[in-house]
């Protein structure tokens, strides 16, 4: 059965990749702006070993579990690249 029209196009391809000026900008955004109160909150959450606790706060905010998600595990990786030396301030000469 054909119905309908098909929809699909090439544009829901490149949904996910950001282009490099794009990442470029955000991380200068980032690095300019700093946390938002609730992201540090998670970030203090994580610190101290409650993941599920980080997630509640993030999923509250944010709205959706999958969103949620997604914040904890940036938060997390900005955690790992502070401890490992890798902060902001590295990359500035």
């Amino acid at each position: 059965m054909n119905m309908g029209d098909r929809v699909k196009s090439s544009i829901y391809h490149r949904t996910n990749k950001t282009s490099k000026r794009v990442h470029f900008v955000k991380n200068l955004i980032r690095e300019v702006a700093g946390f938002a109160p609730y992201e540090k909150r998670i970030t203090e959450l994580l610190k101290v070993g409650k993941d599920k606790r980080a997630l509640k706060v993030a999923k509250r905010k944010l709205g959706t579990h999958k969103r949620a998600k997604r914040k904890r595990e940036e938060m997390s990786s900005v955690l790992r690249k502070i401890r490992s030396g890798g902060g902001a301030s590295d990359k500035k000469k």
